[in-house]
């Protein structure tokens, strides 16, 4: 038997060692294992034939890195180190299709991986963190935070007090960053820069990307100096960043923005919060939740973009738990003074220990002198691509938060992955017309398709019902009825084109609907279907019988 110790990078808790373990009992000839998480290390017990070759790879296919202690790690030079991964790639030479990707979250990777699958040969550019927005600042850290805040909100408050007493709870906000920064990291390892290091196709550059013409990049790199690459398509993929609002006296302020709140090791006593967006209302509920006060300033009201009945839903709800919401409402002078936040606005003056601008998101799409190549932009900054993900340059592509495309992850890697088709020859578009959106708040806001406004401006007559949630079964049986289901229906076909939904989950029901509108199904189709009981989704139902029936006089679970 020999024995092997290597050194293990990229684990962040004792389940990442566990994983690492689980992955090297599986080679052949290995006969112990110990993984040690504090120290990094895992001793191996193998026949002589198990090389450290394979040990290391089983390793980099779990998602972390190995060597040999004292040598330097498998897979190509580490994040950060000479260029970036498996730098000993680049150059290539091997004829194949060369594709170029700047950024590397959500579009990029699903593009890297495609164009991968179909034969070309990618690098990637990427300046900041690997993984972009979405597990790092963003999707994954936003849930995490109010998944706890949610548990908070339930031990201090719910509809079952009478039989289990409430307890307010100890908010140890330094721990649950920490548990929450742990599974950033684990999914960042995972998810991206594990699957980098292990896919030799894959070049990726650490710096900063501009375009020098229609067929070549010029990236300014992380440790110095400046490197030319050419490329046969490119993609652009570099999201986007918080939008910071014209006020007077804001940049001279120590504000926060969804970045800083989610990385915050203290939960603030007071916090303003400026913008009703998704973003705003999910993070002022989660604050308040884990015991600020909190208080968001709308320039208009909450979701004004969406049905009326959706906004005045969760305004509702938020002021039923004590939050602060003030519509119509702007800041037109911020001060810091004494180590409090001063907010000069159009009813009076707000103060707080905490300010959280969230007024949406910008496209990141300055200083890659995008007019070397003909990229064209809209008046906010956005690449203007088609169905197809193409740009007005021949042979340059963008896809997700950049574009003028809905800012979604899900949309974002589905982009990436038509784009990559499209660069290597193929024929893909992406179809939006039946795109789901969820907001995280409590209750969710869920929807899909046209609401009656935007159907009306569309040219399209509609039909649609209400069902409040105090029809439905589940909400009755959870002692919680906040909210409702809207369907709308092209009126003449019957065909469903839209739902609004507000309710506890509702983001777990949307995908049905959003099938039904993929499928052309008419309302009576969908009230047709069955649903089981007890569950939310049944609402679908019950609305869609609401355009024929009285559901009040149906039994339970009548068909």
């Amino acid at each position: 038997m020999t024995q092997l110790q290597l050194k293990i990078t990229g684990m962040t808790c004792d389940s990442c060692a566990a994983h690492v373990k689980e992955a090297l009992e599986k080679v052949p000839g290995v006969h112990r294992v110990h993984v040690s998480y504090p120290k990094g290390t895992a001793q191996v017990t193998a026949a002589p034939d198990a090389s450290p070759e394979t040990l290391t790879a089983a390793v980099a296919a779990a998602g972390y890195k190995a060597a040999l202690a004292d040598t330097p790690p498998a897979g190509g030079e580490s994040l950060g180190k000479k260029g970036g991964l498996n730098d000993d790639k680049a150059g290539g030479g091997d004829g194949a299709l060369h594709v170029a990707v700047i950024g590397s979250g959500g579009a990029a990777m699903a593009a890297a991986l495609k164009a991968v699958e179909l034969g070309a040969r990618v690098t990637l550019i990427e300046r900041d963190t690997i993984g972009g927005t979405c597990v790092n600042v963003g999707c994954v850290p936003s849930k995490i935070m109010i998944r706890a805040a949610h548990i908070a909100h339930l031990r201090r408050e719910s509809s079952f007090d009478e039989g289990i007493p409430a307890t307010p709870p100890k908010i140890l906000r330094e721990r649950l960053l920490a548990q929450q920064q742990g599974r950033v990291e684990e999914l960042r390892h995972a998810k991206y820069e594990g699957i980098l290091e292990n896919t030799p196709a894959i070049t990726v550059l650490r710096g900063d990307a501009r375009f020098e013409n229609e067929h070549s990049l010029v990236v300014r790199l992380a440790d110095g100096g400046e490197r030319a690459e050419s490329f046969d398509r490119c993609l652009i993929a570099t999201g986007a960043s918080p939008a910071i609002p014209p006020i007077s006296g804001l940049k001279d302020v120590p504000y926060w923005t969804s970045t800083e709140a989610l990385a915050s090791d203290a939960i603030p006593e007071r916090l303003a919060v400026i913008g009703s967006s998704v973003v705003a209302v999910e993070l002022a509920q989660a604050f308040a939740r884990l015991g600020s006060q909190v208080t968001i300033l709308a320039r208009s009201t909450l979701f004004f973009r969406e049905d009326p009945a959706v906004g005045e839903a969760v305004t509702a709800a938020f002021r039923a738990e004590g939050i602060e919401v003030l519509e119509h409402t702007q800041a037109s002078q911020i001060a810091y003074m004494e180590g409090e936040f001063v907010l000069t606005t159009n009813h009076g003056e707000l103060r707080a220990d905490k300010l959280l601008v969230a007024t949406g998101r910008a496209p990141n799409t300055r200083g890659l002198n995008l007019e070397a190549p003909g990229v064209a932009v809209n008046a906010q900054g956005a690449i203007v691509v088609d169905r197809a993900m193409r740009t007005s340059a021949p042979n340059i592509y963008a896809a997700g938060d950049c574009t003028d495309q809905p800012q979604f992850v899900y949309v974002a890697a589905a982009a990436g992955t038509r784009a990559a088709i499209n660069m290597t020859g193929g024929d893909a578009a992406l179809d939006l017309t039946a795109m789901p959106a969820v907001v995280f708040t409590d209750p969710q806001v869920a929807t899909v398709g046209y609401s009656e406004q935007e159907a009306h401006h569309a040219g399209i007559e509609t039909d649609s019902r209400t069902l409040t949630l105090d029809n439905v079964p589940r909400a009755l049986a959870n002692f919680d009825t906040r909210g409702f289901i809207k369907l709308v229906i092209e009126e003449g076909s019957r065909r469903l084109i839209g739902v609004q939904a507000v309710a506890p989950e509702a983001g777990e029901l949307i995908q049905t609907a959003a099938l039904a509108i993929h499928n052309r199904m008419t309302v009576q189709n969908l009230s047709d279907q069955l649903f089981p009981y007890l569950t939310m989704v049944e609402g679908l139902k019950l609305c869609a019988q609401t355009f024929t029936k009285n559901v009040k006089q149906l039994s339970c679970c009548a068909g």
